[in-house]
Formats: C-alpha cells, structure tokens, sequence
C-alpha cells in the first residue's frame, strides 16, 4: 500500500530506490545474464536458471515500471514552439506578433454570435441550459444563485425602466455605475447594452473632485448606487450645483424617506432598483442591441497626475481581447460551463470585467466576495472557485504568509526543498496537485483557496519572479501574467501555456501587434530590441472621452498606442519590462533618471515592502522612502543583531544603514548606473495605500502626492547628506 502511495505520487527518485533495491535482491550473475538476453534462445531454460527471488524481483521490477509509465504524470503540449513565440510582421517597421492564430490577420472575435457584450451574456444563456450565473453570500451561509434567466430578465427590466426615466437608447446615453462588485454590478451593465447605452463606472477611490469631474465630462445624469451613503454623496455636489445635469439616482439598497426628501429637494429624483425593474416589467421595451463598433463604456482611469482620463472602448475592443485570451488558452485550459470565477477585483477596472467576460461567454458562474477583503478567504471557501483572478501585491502577501508560517529553519528548508521538487517537474511541463509533495505540504494552502483553482491570472503590475515559481507549484495549478493597460482594453501580452519562465510577460496576444520605438532621452535603442512598447489592433481604444489633447498623446495617426512602457525582446519572442518612459526626471549633472525602474530593482530587498524614489533637478543624486514589512523585519533585523519592537526598529540609525546597503547592492546587481543609486533614506511605519492617497485604486504609486506627503522628510535628506 505503502508502495502504490509513492508511485502514485509520481515522485521518480523514490521509484529509483525501489528499483535499486530489487536489483540488490539478484546475485551479478544473473544480472549479467538478463543483460545478455538477446543472445539466448530458450528463454524457457533461460528463466528457469533463476533462484526464486530473483523471479520474483524482477516481477515486482516490470510491474512497477508498467504502472508509473501508465500513471506518470504528462507534460502539457505548448500550442508553439517555446522558442518562437512571435515572429516579425513584414514590412511593419520591426511590430511582432503572435505565432499563435489562423493565419496574418489580427483576432476580432472567437464565437461568430458573441461579437459584442449583449451577444457575449446570450450566448452563456444559451449554451448554460439557464444554469447558476451571478452568486452572493451573507455572512456564514452558503453562495445563493441567480439564473442566467434571472439575470437577463431583470437587466431588461432594469433598462426598460431608465427607458421610462427619460434615458434613451442610444450609445450617446451614458449611465454611471456606483456600487462595489456585487450581481447589481453586472445586471446594471447588461440593462445598459440590452439598449445600447454606455456603463461609466464610478468608485469611492476616485476622490468627490475627479467623480464630479466624470459626471460633467461625461453628461451624466443618471447614477445606479449601491449604498445610501453614496447617494448622499452625489447629492452634495447637485446641492452645491457643483453637477447640475444629474437628474437621477438608483439605490440598490434600501434607503429612508429622509434622503428622497432631501433629493427632491434639489431636483433629483431617488428612486429603488427594484422600483424601477417594477416599472420596466410593466411597461417592457424590446431590447435594442448595439453593433461592434458602438461604444460599451468609458472608463476613467485614476491616474498619478491630473483629472482623470475617460477611455472609450467600444463592444468590439472588449471582445477582440478576450478573444485573444482564448485563442492562447484554447489547446490548454479552455474556459468551461462549470467554471466557478471569484470576484473581488474592482469591476471599475477592465482587468476583472474582461475575465468576467470570458465566464459568461461560456455559460460558467461568477461569485462575489462579501465585500471584506478579509473574509475573502472564507468565500473562496465557501465558493470553490476554478479561476482567480489576482494582482501581484496579493500573490506577495500570500508567499509571505506561506514562509511566515514556516517559523524555524528545518520548516523553511523542507517547505522550499518541496517547491524545488515540485519546480523541477514544472520546468519539464508538468503542472498538477496530486505529487507527494502536495500530500504532504501543499494541499493546506489548495484548500485555503477552495481546493479547485485551475487557473490563476494576475496583471495590474509587475509580478515577482521568484513569487511566481513558488506559487505555481504550491497551489499546483496554471499560474499566467499579462501586461497592458486600459488603453488596449486590459492585456496587449500573455504567457503561453506551457512557458513557466518567469521575468517576462508574455508574447503579443492574436487580437493586436506589437512594436518597440526609440527612447533617445533615455538610451534605448530599437537596434538593440529595447524600446518604448506600442501596440495596434481591434483591442486598442478610440481615444479620451472630450480630450483630444491627451488622446494625441497616446495615439499616434497611424493608430499606434504610445504606453509610456520601456520593453525589450527576448529571444524567444517574449516581452520584458523593463522601465516606464514616464516619470522621468534630469538630475542637476544632466543624466536623466527612471524612478520606476529603479524601485523595482529596489523592491526586492528583503525588509522592504515599499519604496519611493524621489530626484531633483537641482540635486545631484537620488533619496528614498522606505516603508518597512512589518512580518519581515524584526526577523531579518535579529539576524544582523538588533532588537526591538518594529516601532524601535524603524527608528534605528544602524539598522537604517544596513537597509541601505542592501539597496545598494541590490542595485550593483541590477546594472544600477552610481547615479541612479539612493544615497539617503528615511524610513516610514506606514504603508502607502489608497485610502491615504499615496496609492491609485490599481495601487500605483501616486508620485506628485508623495512629493507633498514627505516634503520635509525629503529636504532633511538633501540637507544631511550634503
């Protein structure tokens, strides 16, 4: 028993073991005659000169191997050569693009009847059977479902209500969506292209200006809320006659009389989702389904300076890329109608809506977390999700969890000997959950994540290398990272399957190409493959909503989006990012320096969670802001013989040396030219977040605000190390 639970486990070397220990059981000499067997020709002779022991080793022998070649694990089969992801396009002044597809032309759409969103979720409702599609829970209970009936249902009522509220169906009509996910979220989308209107998300982390700013610019006058705070938000600024066109708001949750009063007040109708559904079931419209190359949404990206930007992506944009995302996946891990998604991720953003979309399409389910990023654990206990899409800061503090928990030294030296094994097979294709290693380590962690996660996509930032090989094989399920931005709808690269290498992002999805142009400011050169990254395809958008400055910026006339993103080819025609054109700076002697670049060099400092690289034009070197882990560093302060609290710690002038040292090395090793290294740090307890506006709701750091934030740390910098 004890035997078929090791060979089960795939694990070769003990299989090596037990086959070692056979042949000790025969004597040389007869070894020496199975090795001679081609010579003989009575084999009936030949197998009775053997002692009965022998028999029966070499029996146990040839069962063994019969059943690990008939149960060994399989490598996945890449849908390309590994080496040659991309391939040059002619006459395209050096664009790549993928390798993988149906021949030149660029990926418009997967399924002939999904090519716009209202079609994507007809489409799940046919092929599901009207099965489970959007899931909530309360608190300790079970996921409750609606039917993909259900939902379709009421996203018609829903829209032939706002028909009735004056709203018209036509992409000129913008609706504002204000709630956190939750299934209102996505019936609200689907009122909206049921009648060809355009969904304008709204969220709390956009600050009252730049929400009054988007209702302005983008003519709102109608807003889906979730909670009556929010209501009473967007009512301050029509009192302060701040958003004069807003005529119209709808509460997902109950209210009281008080805020209606206080609506009609001022002009604005207060009015329940379920009123208007009510009112739309009464007096229903026929849908009024929008083309491709109509508008789908316009989605205001916070960004690190300014008012924010409205991106217009019409329905083909959204559906050419996630199209591209099947067409990479389709021989590998194709989406399926019992795919289970967790939803967490902001649906203001494009990344968790385009994932989202790619589950409808296939008639799979969705379930929303409670709203507690603490308790999401528990949901996805709760749920069993088959497909999780992350952001790298999670996957980071689930690998710091992981080896906190490993708290002596032996614990951490099997725990990473495990991942080593577990790596080894995933460097020759094998990826799965049911290895030896698994049983004995990693199924904890599996089930801390429902148990049933097949597929994990993470993008929004750059992903740790190291982070990635782990997890991978912890969790023992398709772990993918994709690059791009809202501008090109969510992702412009992805891994393939069967590329496990981490440090690069991918190959240029079906759906768009890319190319690299000069970046003379900062030395990069097309001729040696670096470059500013530019991409061009269905999955690009149409410009800034009422900004044609900006949208020149982006857009080049030849339809060229400029990303601000500096990327270098690999040899096997995968992209790495490497630097970000933006946020450059000249220092007093003239060089000009990236501070992104730079901390991502930095950020890999053991005991440091976040950093912030501050130049002046009229300094000659570089300072920093050092926000401390506070799980790591007492740990990593112990080992160079300090102690305290974490408080003490980060007041401590020696310690506080060390760091820097480690920065410094960190950034020899990165090919850190001496002026592009910090010479002065300061440390600070508190992690840059959103809440505190240090960070935009896709957790960038917001750079003019932390200027401000450290204004006088910073001058004691410059003033110390002078």
């Amino acid at each position: 028993m004890l035997t078929f639970f090791l060979v089960s486990g795939g694990s070769l070397w003990l299989i090596t073991e037990l086959i070692l220990s056979l042949l000790e059981k025969m004597q040389t000499q007869e070894i020496l005659k199975i090795l001679r067997l081609p010579e003989l020709a009575d084999l009936g002779q030949f197998f009775r000169s053997f002692s009965a022991t022998t028999l029966v080793s070499m029996g146990a022998l040839a069962a063994l191997l019969a059943y690990w070649f008939t149960h060994r694990p399989k490598a996945l089969q890449p849908p390309c050569d590994l080496l040659m992801q991309s391939e040059e396009v002619e006459d395209s002044g050096g664009a790549r693009r993928s390798v993988i597809g149906d021949g030149p032309q660029l990926l418009t759409h997967y399924y002939d009847d999904a090519r716009t969103m209202y079609q994507v979720f007809c489409r799940g409702l046919r092929i599901s059977g009207n099965g489970p599609c959007l899931g909530f829970r309360k608190p300790k209970q079970p996921y409750q479902w609606l039917s993909y009936q259900e939902v379709a249902d009421r996203a018609e009522f829903l829209g032939s209500g706002l028909l009735q509220h004056n709203c018209k169906a036509s992409t000129d009509q913008f609706i504002g969506v204000f709630a956190q996910n939750r299934p209102e979220w996505i019936i609200s989308e689907l009122a909206c292209y049921t009648y060809s209107m355009v969904v304008v998300p709204l969220y709390d982390t956009l600050g009252p200006g730049a929400i009054r700013y988007i209702i302005n610019t983008a003519d709102i006058s109608t807003v889906i809320v979730d909670k009556p705070q929010k209501a009473v938000t967007l009512l301050e600024h029509v009192e302060r006659k701040e958003t004069p066109g807003l005529k119209l708001i709808i509460l997902m949750e109950p209210f009281e009389d008080a805020l209606k009063d206080r609506g009609q007040e001022c002009g604005v109708l207060i009015k329940s989702m379920q009123a208007v559904e009510e009112c739309g079931q009464q007096n229903r419209h026929v849908p009024v389904p929008p083309e491709p190359c109509d508008l789908s949404i316009v989605c205001f990206t916070s960004g690190t300076t300014g008012n924010p930007k409205g991106a217009m992506l019409t329905h083909g944009n959204v559906v050419a890329d996630f199209s591209g995302f099947l067409k990479v996946t389709e021989k590998v891990i194709f989406p399926r109608q019992d795919d289970v998604l967790i939803s967490f991720l902001p649906l203001a953003h494009m990344f968790e809506r385009v994932i989202q979309s790619v589950v409808y399409c296939h008639g799979g389910r969705v379930g929303f977390f409670q709203g507690d990023i603490r308790l999401l654990s528990d949901d996805m206990k709760a749920l069993c999700p088959t497909i999780f899409p992350v952001v790298p800061r999670l996957l980071n503090r689930m690998y710091d969890k992981i080896f906190s928990q490993a708290d002596t030294p032996l614990k951490r030296w099997l725990l990473e000997f495990a991942a080593k094994r577990k790596q080894a097979e995933i460097r020759c294709g094998i990826i799965r959950n049911n290895s030896i290693w698994d049983e004995l380590f990693f199924n904890k962690i599996q089930a801390s994540l429902g148990g049933s996660v097949r597929m994990i996509v993470t993008g929004a930032a750059p992903a740790s290398p190291a982070v990635l090989g782990f997890l991978r094989a912890a969790l023992g399920c398709q772990v993918y990272e994709g690059y791009g931005q809202t501008e090109c709808t969510a992702g412009c690269t992805f891994t393939t399957p069967g590329d496990w290498t981490s440090g690069h992002v991918g190959a240029p999805l079906p759906c768009n190409h890319i190319k690299l142009i000069d970046v003379e400011e900062l030395n990069y050169w097309t001729s040696k493959g670096e470059g500013e990254i530019c991409v061009r395809g269905p999955n690009v958008f149409k410009g800034y909503l009422k900004d044609p400055e900006r949208t020149k910026e982006a857009l080049d006339s030849d339809g060229w989006l400029h990303t601000g993103d500096i990327g270098k080819w690999l040899p096997a025609g995968t992209l790495k990012i490497i630097d970000r054109k933006k946020h450059i700076f000249k220092l007093a002697q003239g060089e000009y320096v990236a501070p992104e670049k730079i901390e991502n060099i930095y950020i890999r400092c053991e005991p440091v969670a976040q950093i912030y690289v501050h130049g002046d034009s009229l300094k000659a070197f570089l300072v920093g802001i050092v926000v401390p882990d506070p799980e790591v560093l007492p740990s990593w302060a112990q080992k160079r013989g300090f102690e305290g609290s974490f408080g003490d710690l980060c007041t401590n002038k020696e310690l506080k040396k060390d760091i820097l040292d480690d920065l410094v090395r960190l950034g020899k090793e990165g090919g850190l030219h001496s002026f592009e290294q910090v010479k002065a740090i300061h440390i600070h307890r508190d992690m840059f977040s959103v809440q505190n506006g240090l960070l935009t709701p896709t957790l960038k750091a917001k750079r003019p605000e932390l200027r401000e934030y450290f204004k006088r740390q910073i001058e004691e910098l410059y003033s110390i190390s002078i």
